[in-house]
């Protein structure tokens, strides 16, 4: 790939998720000589006008692309090493690049939380991305960054201290400050509407192990209502990114050759404290939507929002004498825009700059990227990972 002329294009760079994608670059890496980039999009004057905002180098190029014509897309994936792209509903604007990096053995990275069209993608172009060369690792922002990688960092110490994977682990999200995407919002609704044409979708979203490439492991720990948390000794809600977040972690157990366990459980909950308290509030939760005030996809909160919000999330795993290992993944801004952001950028540059060794494929964060994006999310995008208690 060393003929191309970009090591990333930004795809959906005047998007709100995409401007902030295009900030961090800039801010980060703008001054670096070895850094070729570029920024992408429908809309000339709008690009043109981000570049302004943000004093972005003339150097910096300029690409019109749209992901409906398939020629502006071939002309974009054929001048990089890996695209990123923002755009979603990705079942509405993703196929088409997905689809030309596969073909032209272009790495990719997105933030897809669209559990239904990733299998779809997986079947249509798993075989010709192993051919190719091409790495497309799918959920590189809130979903399913903190979660994959929480119960790889927590798997990895369990192993190097015990010999072997624990069989379960417990996602326990203790803190969650800020506005949800409305990009997140916007990939339910394509969900949805996506179920009354492809009804088989529907078994699809219920079986954890859909994205495992055919394997089907045990059944898993309900999430579905409040329950009490006896370890923890709180009560906890369900968590409305579980179905997406557990069907990565299990394909990355899958594609890792069940590093954790051909037997291992996994499900995610919301905190929601101890007493009566905790239980209204749970029942509470349970009941409402999350998403319901999201904003609308290219809209999103303020700097000050996104910088006053934080997460926090807590990895538990039983071991069999009954003893817990407990671990931590902590995130510095809110997590649906200026966390994710800076993820997806690090994971990006990650994939391009770090891991020449991996072998085309459709990938999730952790098998792909693994303790090398760790070191690079610590070091640049303000997340923690931490071992809190040893058994």
């Amino acid at each position: 790939m060393s003929d191309k002329n970009f090591e990333v294009i930004v795809y959906g760079a005047s998007g709100f998720t995409g401007k902030l994608v295009v900030e961090y670059l800039h801010q980060q890496y703008g001054s670096d000589q070895n850094f070729s980039w570029a920024l992408a999009g429908r809309n000339q004057e709008k690009l043109t006008l981000v570049k302004d905002e943000l004093g972005i180098s003339k150097d910096v190029p300029v690409l019109i692309v749209d992901s409906n014509d398939e020629s502006s897309v071939t002309e974009m994936v054929t001048q990089t090493k890996c695209v990123l792209t923002t755009v979603g509903p990705y079942q509405l604007y993703g196929q088409n690049i997905i689809k030309q990096c596969a073909q032209h053995g272009t790495d990719y990275v997105d933030l897809c939380g669209e559990p239904g069209w990733m299998h779809e993608m997986i079947n249509e172009y798993s075989n010709q991305a192993e051919e190719t060369g091409a790495r497309i690792v799918f959920s590189c922002g809130f979903d399913s960054i903190p979660f994959d990688l929480g119960v790889f960092f927590l798997q990895k110490e369990v192993i190097a201290k015990h010999g072997k994977p624990a069989s379960s682990i417990r996602g326990r999200v203790r803190a969650m400050n800020g506005e949800f995407s409305g990009g997140t919002a916007a990939s339910l609704g394509a969900t949805m509407a996506s179920l009354k044409k492809k009804p088989e979708l529907f078994e699809v979203l219920a079986n954890p192990f859909a994205l495992s490439n055919g394997f089907m492991g045990p059944e898993q720990p309900r999430d579905h209502k409040p329950v009490f948390d006896e370890k923890l000794e709180t009560w906890v809600a369900p968590f409305f990114m579980a179905p997406i977040n557990t069907k990565n972690v299990h394909r990355s157990n899958a594609l890792m050759g069940h590093m954790y366990g051909e037997d291992f459980c996994y499900n995610e909950m919301w905190i929601q404290g101890p007493g009566e308290e905790g239980k209204a509030s749970a029942e509470f939760v349970s009941k409402i939507n999350p998403l319901a005030d999201a904003p609308e996809p290219g809209e999103g909160p303020s700097r000050e929002s996104r910088e006053n919000g934080n997460y926090d999330i807590l990895f538990c795993a039983d071991l069999d004498d009954d003893s817990e290992v407990h671990a931590s993944v902590a995130g510095d801004l809110d997590p649906g825009y200026g966390s994710t952001s800076k993820m997806i950028a690090e994971s990006a540059i990650c994939l391009v700059k770090e891991c020449s060794d991996l072998k085309g494929g459709i990938y999730t964060p952790a098998p792909s990227m693994g303790e090398k994006l760790i070191a690079r999310l610590e070091a640049n995008a303000g997340l923690t990972f931490k071992i809190e208690k040893h058994a």
